[in-house]
């Protein structure tokens, strides 16, 4: 083997195992969603009326039309003050449902204690403690 192709050999070998780890290092980093600790603060309610009604807010709300949407089956999510929305989760993988933890919390302002993960702009919340927070003034219409 001349030096020339030896030359060529060690360069693309060089350039594509660099590649290859370059490459990786990206996939390792995004196999996971950033998690944390947290607490929040929020009204536990079904998830439709808050993205499609924006004057649905943390502390204004319908209750006849929350009631009716969570019967339905709507999802349960938590409605912090600035808007964002935290979907409940199990800390278990298949997942499990976290209905049956939040039914007695609906139309309720809670504080949660648990862990969050983020993805994307989508918020994600293992409930580890939930508490009633009775003092937060709620506009409750019919």
């Amino acid at each position: 083997m001349n030096r020339f192709s030896f030359l060529c050999l060690l360069v693309c070998g060089s350039l594509a195992f660099a590649i290859s780890h370059q490459a990786a290092a990206p996939g390792v980093s995004e196999a996971h969603a950033h998690e944390s600790k947290a607490t929040i603060e929020g009204l536990v309610r079904d998830i439709a009326c808050p993205i499609q009604n924006l004057e649905a807010t943390a502390t204004h709300l319908s209750m006849k039309c929350l009631l009716a949407c969570a019967r339905k089956g709507s999802p349960l999510v938590i409605l912090t003050r600035d808007g964002e929305l935290y979907l409940p989760i199990s800390d278990e993988m298949p997942d499990s449902d976290q209905r049956q933890k939040l039914m007695p919390f609906l139309g309720k302002y809670v504080r949660v204690t648990g862990t969050v993960y983020e993805r994307k702009g989508t918020h994600a919340l293992v409930v580890h403690d939930i508490q009633d927070l009775k003092d937060v003034h709620l506009t409750v219409e019919d």
